[in-house]
Parts: structure tokens; sequence; C-alpha cells
């Protein structure tokens, strides 16, 4: 079976945002660092070149295909800021309505900048997805 190929880095989280072109996107980028440092009390870890996590869990699908990923994240993309981990909770149906502007994918929330979401909505998702991945996901 393949690695996955986002595993954790030793890059340092300032670095990589420092270097995001984008000064908005830079902003919000170190935002959601302090944000999600605070929300669920782990240190930032680059996971892959561009994604900033927050804890790791270890998955095992019923395929037999299995590894770690952040508990949630972000990745402050060029098109829109791609957050991690935020959609599995069960609170999520009920809190998305609320945010603001944002599109969903398979797991994951895009929102364009943060300007366009309710902040105190999003520290509840973040909440909610973190600890749900940790305790309903995440089985030791």
């Amino acid at each position: 079976m393949a690695e996955n190929k986002t595993q954790p880095t030793q890059v340092p989280v300032e670095e990589f945002l420092n270097a995001v072109e984008h000064p908005a996107r830079r902003a919000d980028g170190f935002e959601l660092l302090n944000m999600m440092r605070g929300i669920t009390g782990q240190e930032a870890v680059m996971w892959g070149p561009s994604i900033v996590g927050f804890g790791q869990y270890h998955y095992k699908y019923q395929s037999g295909r299995e590894g770690d990923a952040a508990a949630v994240g972000f990745s402050p993309r060029k098109a829109n800021l791609a957050l991690y981990g935020l959609t599995m909770s069960p609170e999520a149906d009920r809190l998305l309505p609320e945010l603001g502007k944002h599109k969903t994918g398979a797991s994951c929330l895009y929102v364009n900048r943060l300007d366009d979401v309710d902040r105190d909505v999003l520290a509840e998702l973040i909440r909610t997805g973190y600890n749900h991945t940790m305790t309903e996901i995440h089985r030791p």
C-alpha cells in the first residue's frame, strides 16, 4: 500500500505563512493560526508543503488503507482558504448556514476571506470539528 503523500514536516509554520504572496491571504493565515492554536491547545505543524495542521489522528478505511492526518487545519491557497476537519462533526450541519459566504467540498470548507464569515461561528466549527475528530474518530 502506498504511503500518504501528506506527512508532517519540520518546516516552521510562520516561515510558510510569511511566504504567502497575497497580503490579505497571509493575514488571514496568521489569524487562523492563532485561532486554531487557541481553540485546540495544539501547536501548528506543516503537513506537506501547504497545510497547517493541529492535532493528529490515525484513520483506517475498510479498504485497508490507513494513515495519519491533522485533526483540523487550513491552507491559504491562491483562490481561497481551504479549511480541513470542520465539516465532520454532527454540529456542522447546524452551524454552516450561520457561517456566511462559503463552499464545501468532500471534507473541506472553502472561504474567500475571513471577513466573509462570522468568526464566532467559525470558532465553533473549529472546536466541534477538533473535538469530534479527537474523541469519535481517533480512538487510541
